[in-house]
C-alpha cells in the first residue's frame, strides 16, 4: 500500500452474498481469507473496520438440506439460524490467523428505529472498535419479519456507517461498479466518480443479485444517501484481488461517490 502514516479512519466494508459464494452456491473460502488478509493490512495502519456480511443463509444450506419447512420466510430463518454460526466459525477462523479476534452483531430494523436500542447498539461498535475487535454484522434473520426486514444488506450497512460515524463505506458486489450502459455489452464504461448532488439513478439496472435481495438501485441509493452525510462510498468488484487495498490507493476501481463534505479523523 501507498498509505505511509497511520491512519484514523472508519470504515463499513459490507460483502454481498453472491462475493462469498461460488458457482456452486457455497461459501468461497479464497475469497473470504483474501478479505481478510487486506482488512488485517488495513488494520496494521490504524484503520478501524466494521463488516457487514452476508452469506449466513448460504452457510446453512451447505451443511444441512431442510425436509419438512416449507414456508419460504421460515426456510430463511432457519437456514440462517444454522448458517451464522457456521459463518462465524470461518471469520474468526480466518482472523486468528491475524491475531485478530472478531464479534458477532446481529441487528433489526427495530434497533435502529427506537434511541434506546439505537444507543446501545452504538456504544457496542464503539466497545468494539476501542478494543481493535472486528464487528461482523448482519441482519437478525431468525427474529426479522417480512415488513421489519432491511431492504437487504446495502441498506443495513449504510445505517451501520452513520452509526459510527464512518468516513467510507465500500459496497462489495460481483459487479466492477455502476455502469454507463447496458451491463452486458463488452465495451460499457464504468462511472468512475459521482460528485454530490449528481443524479446517476437512471443507470441503475432493475434486476437484483441472483443470491440477494438487493440490485444496483438500492446499492446507488444507500451510496447517494451515505454521500450526503459526508461518508464516501464505494461500489465495487468484490471478487477482485486486493480491491480494499486498492481503493485506500486511490486507484481507478469501482465507482466513487464522494462525500459532500471532508470528516476529520478522530
Amino acid at each position: 500500500m501507498k498509505v505511509r502514516r497511520r491512519s484514523k479512519k472508519k470504515i463499513v466494508v459490507k460483502l454481498g452474498t453472491n462475493v462469498l459464494t461460488g458457482a456452486n452456491g457455497e461459501l468461497d473460502l479464497q475469497v473470504i481469507e483474501s478479505i481478510a488478509d487486506q482488512v488485517a493490512i488495513l488494520k496494521s495502519i490504524g484503520v478501524r473496520v466494521v463488516m457487514v456480511s452476508s452469506g449466513a443463509v448460504a452457510a446453512g444450506k451447505a451443511v444441512y438440506t431442510l425436509q419438512n419447512v416449507k414456508s419460504k420466510v421460515r426456510q430463511r430463518q432457519v437456514y440462517s439460524s444454522i448458517g451464522q454460526a457456521q459463518l462465524m466459525n470461518i471469520y474468526s477462523a480466518v482472523f486468528a490467523r491475524h491475531g485478530i479476534v472478531c464479534a458477532q452483531v446481529l441487528a433489526t430494523k427495530e434497533d435502529f428505529l427506537g434511541l434506546e436500542n439505537y444507543k446501545n447498539m452504538k456504544n457496542c461498535f464503539t466497545g468494539l472498535l476501542k478494543d481493535d475487535i472486528i464487528p461482523i454484522v448482519n441482519e437478525n434473520d431468525v427474529v426479522s419479519l417480512t415488513e421489519l426486514m432491511f431492504t437487504d444488506n446495502d441498506e443495513l450497512a449504510g445505517l451501520t456507517a452513520h452509526m459510527i460515524n464512518a468516513n467510507k463505506l465500500v459496497i462489495l458486489s460481483t459487479i466492477d461498479g455502476v455502469y454507463k450502459g447496458d451491463p452486458d455489452d463488452p465495451n460499457v464504461e464504468i462511472v468512475r466518480d459521482v460528485l454530490p448532488g449528481e443524479n446517476i439513478k437512471r443507470l441503475a439496472s432493475k434486476a437484483k443479485s441472483s443470491g440477494g435481495r438487493g440490485g444496483m438501485k438500492t446499492k446507488i441509493d444507500i451510496a447517494m444517501r451515505a454521500q450526503e452525510k459526508g461518508i464516501e462510498t464505494i461500489i465495487a468488484n468484490g471478487k477482485s484481488p486486493r480491491i480494499l487495498l486498492d481503493i485506500f490507493d486511490h486507484k481507478s476501481v469501482g465507482t466513487r461517490f464522494k462525500a459532500t463534505h471532508i470528516k476529520k479523523e478522530l
